[in-house]
């Protein structure tokens, strides 16, 4: 009888989880190991996108997510004055990518996450460092306050200030200031109508959209000095930056208390890692690309790495050799659109407006098209959570 081969993940946020899942459904016995004394993460919203969204369909759960889809109209990139620059729709992109675009609250995701696991899987107020990464013939070594745990394969998902990968790769420069802080709102709006929305102005940039649970996420940035907090509280910053910009910024503003608001400067990997993998350890999520959020690709790209992880288990140079062009590339076109969104001269604003307009006047797929090679991904794998649903322990066969 085949040994049962053992994971450890480190870090228990959408990555660490989506792997979890997808290692127990190719019959390893998973154990995450999550600092925090809960799985709740921060008040804010994740988008996931279609190339996510066929990742989840390969551990079962793809169709409960599409289920809460709030957009079903239009929406687009405005002026802070309220003009629209581009407009789209939730079809043209279902019918481009080949499904929805989906905007939920991340603690509903890690809910959704959490239910595939079989009952103790996760340990939370589990702090851990990597002993040893382990080698052929030798299992990897995990230190925690309990002792130590031996596996076949850990998974460093411990975000943008992993500690699993400076321990694989010491040298690395590790993150960088992106230049730019963000603040996330998430609240009740009741009567608030608005199609969502992405505006654009000059070093600043701010977002609504309707939940499919009827609260609000905002989300807006700023081009500021790493570390600059306001000196009353973030609402009045906030108040300041963006309270004379179009409905419903005013709106969402006046119903958001001091403490609805989050703010976090942005960092990113500018130098991409040598590899994703060294011993018996595979870096996914932030701990391997972390990138600007411009493209809201940070969560999508660790949940395709979970999955391209499970599948290349047995081989990790062949996860690095699927994952670190792609992410690569996608972090470095984040980067890019942050230059064009976050840019502070007014000529250059004036420049790129017109030929956003442009661009969305000669026809909507060719504003979608900055998305091509990004939300048409399909994981290597077809979705072997079709044939068999695991919930915990148990299993039902259709």
């Amino acid at each position: 009888m085949a040994r049962e081969q053992r994971a450890v993940v480190i870090g228990g946020g959408i990555g660490g989880l989506t792997a979890a899942a997808a290692l127990h459904l190719r019959g390893f016995r998973v154990t995450v190991l999550e600092r925090a004394r809960s799985l709740r993460p921060a008040g804010a919203a994740i988008s996931l996108a279609p190339n996510a969204l066929r990742a989840l369909d390969v551990i079962g759960v793809g169709d409960r997510i599409r289920d809460l889809a709030a957009w079903q109209g239009d929406g687009g990139l405005r002026t802070p004055r309220g003009r629209w620059l581009a407009r789209a729709d939730a079809r043209a992109v279902a019918e481009r990518f080949g499904g929805p675009l989906v905007l939920l609250h991340r603690a509903t995701l890690i809910d959704i996450l959490a239910d595939r696991l079989p009952p103790g899987t996760v340990r939370t107020a589990a702090a851990a460092t990597l002993a040893d990464p382990g080698a052929p013939g030798r299992p990897a070594r995990v230190r925690t306050a309990d002792g130590e745990l031996e596996a076949d394969l850990v998974v460093g998902a411990d975000g943008i200030h992993s500690a699993v990968r400076g321990t694989l790769f010491p040298g690395h420069p590790g993150p960088v200031y992106s230049g730019f802080t963000t603040w996330r709102i998430v609240i009740p709006l009741p009567g608030a109508r608005f199609a969502s929305h992405e505006t654009w102005g000059r070093g600043r940039i701010w977002g609504s959209h309707p939940l499919e649970d009827g609260r609000v996420y905002a989300y807006a940035a700023a081009l500021a000095p790493a570390g600059e907090r306001a000196p009353d509280d973030e609402k009045a910053e906030l108040l300041r930056r963006f309270g004379d910009w179009h409905h419903p910024v005013p709106a969402v503003l006046a119903a958001a208390r001091p403490e609805d608001v989050l703010r976090h400067d942005v960092h990113h990997l500018a130098e991409p890692l040598p590899a994703f993998h060294h011993g018996r350890v595979a870096l996914l999520g932030d701990a391997a690309h972390a990138m600007p959020p411009t493209l809201g690709q940070g969560g999508n790209q660790a949940v395709e790495d979970a999955v391209v992880l499970a599948h290349h288990h047995e081989e990790l140079a062949a996860y690095t050799a699927a994952r670190l062009p792609r992410t690569t590339a996608v972090a470095r076109r984040a980067v890019r659109v942050a230059r064009l969104d976050m840019t502070p001269h007014r000529a250059a604003v004036a420049v790129r407006d017109t030929v956003i307009t442009a661009l969305s006047k000669a026809g909507p797929a060719l504003f979608l098209r900055g998305f091509d090679g990004i939300a048409d991904w399909r994981p290597p794998q077809p979705p072997y959570a079709a044939q068999h649903t695991q919930v915990g322990n148990q299993r039902r066969t259709p």
